[in-house]
């Protein structure tokens, strides 16, 4: 009772559904009903004025409103049960509360992808050394960089809404499992709650908690993604890297040494993906050797789904308000990406061009890096007749090759680096975000 409280709201706007369908079927008079729905509006009302008591000897939500209703309004609150188990009850309380969840996490998660979209575009033309394998390697625009973030989120927003339509069916009905003898209308029931679909099987319906499990999966994953940036956030924030500088709301100082600034926000992002991944296996393992149909296992379900949702939702709030305070130190980009003979890979591919096979074009640009090195110097500060001494085919026109802004304007092509397909991505982007919003 103590967790599960919190499906109060559910709990009471599946009884109302249900006494409305009893009523209409016959079961309860419409005088039965206007009892019933009038005593569970004035618990829920006492519920959220504070004024409600809980008593654990109740043991559950469920008959804890119910015991209330029937105080209230008498006999008849204690006709409400029928045609109804608490088993066909929890799974419809649960499937309502978690609908209703992803809706406000995709609310969440909508925010924070239009401020991804909004830094990309702002930051279209900046340059940051592109990695692998925490190497500098290519240039790329800092806005394609943050769409990146914004693609693996996107996927788990239509996660998320694949989640949802897995989630949107009606247990109530299935009784305890087999049905019952009453004459009900499920599909009155499931038009009352919003529910797209009845669940088929009313073993299956009381029995699985596959959508709980699937919603915690893609939570899961969205963690995973947001562990990665935050990982680069703290990277980047860094002295060694210094590529941004986080808001001072996200940060904190250290106890001892008073020159600290932490990211405590992304490090504890970055942590929390493991509480959530945790939750996962723990569902995975409850469901794991239930027999048909409902176990008292499932009451263990709640909390790590609960914990999974609150986790969730901080965390995109956190990035959400974070993103568009994020201070982007763009020359300190650029002269990493300089540092880093970033555009060694174009080098290569003009020497390619003027007829020089891939391999020996990879040497020429080898060797030309090694003299870079020990002069200190970036490629395109080499001259010509030193590039020259390498291979006497390099032309004069070698140094546009060698250009930073050119390196990034010559990859325009869809999903490429060039600031005019990042801008033309944004677009896309925002696009992509109505469409699916209005779906």
């Amino acid at each position: 009772m103590q967790f599960d409280q919190r499906l109060y709201a559910q709990d009471i706007q599946g009884s109302i559904a249900h006494a409305t369908m009893l009523a209409a079927v016959g079961v309860l008079t419409a005088e039965e009903r206007d009892q019933i729905v009038a005593g569970l509006t004035h618990i829920k009302d006492e519920i959220e004025a504070g004024r409600f008591t809980w008593s654990i000897a109740l043991e559950d939500v469920h008959m804890n409103i119910e015991s209330a209703l029937t105080a209230r309004i008498g006999e008849v609150g204690k006709k409400l049960h029928t045609a109804r188990s608490r088993n066909d009850q929890v799974a419809t309380d649960i499937r309502l509360y978690l609908r209703h969840e992803i809706d406000r996490l995709t609310g969440l998660l909508d925010r924070l992808l239009n401020a991804l979209v909004d830094l990309a575009e702002r930051e279209a033309d900046t340059v940051l050394p592109g990695f692998t394998h925490l190497q500098a390697a290519q240039p790329v625009s800092f806005g394609h960089h943050l769409l990146a973030w914004f693609e693996m989120l996107f996927r788990d927003r239509e996660r998320l809404q694949d989640c949802r339509k897995r989630t949107d069916s009606l247990p109530l009905g299935a009784g305890a499992l087999a049905g019952t003898t009453f004459p009900i209308d499920r599909a009155l029931t499931a038009q009352l709650l919003g529910f797209t679909r009845i669940c088929e099987n009313s073993l299956d319906a009381v029995a699985d908690r596959d959508f709980a499990i699937e919603f915690t999966a893609c939570a899961s994953l969205m963690m995973v993604h947001f562990s990665r940036m935050a990982e680069e956030m703290v990277l980047w924030s860094s002295q060694q890297f210094a590529f941004i500088e986080l808001a001072d709301a996200f940060c904190t100082g250290s106890s001892m040494m008073p020159q600290k600034k932490n990211p405590d926000v992304p490090e504890l992002v970055r942590g929390k993906s493991g509480r959530v991944i945790g939750h996962l296996v723990a569902l995975l393992t409850l469901m794991k050797s239930q027999p048909l149909a409902y176990n008292k296992d499932n009451q263990e379900d709640k909390e790590p789904l609960f914990d999974t949702v609150d986790t969730l939702r901080g965390c995109l709030r956190a990035f959400a308000d974070l993103i568009p305070t994020l201070g982007v130190k763009r020359e300190r980009m650029r002269d990493a990406a300089r540092a880093g003979f970033t555009t060694a890979t174009d080098f290569a591919d003009y020497l390619v061009r003027i007829g020089i096979p891939f391999r020996d074009a990879h040497a020429v640009v080898g060797t030309a890096v090694r003299i870079a090195v020990t002069r200190g110097c970036e490629l395109k500060a080499l001259s010509l007749a030193e590039l020259q001494v390498i291979d006497a085919r390099i032309r004069p026109d070698v140094f546009g090759s060698l250009d930073i802004d050119a390196a990034l304007a010559a990859r325009d092509h869809r999903g490429g680096t060039a600031p005019a397909q990042v801008r033309t991505a944004c677009t896309q982007a925002r696009l992509r975000l109505r469409q699916e919003a209005a779906s």
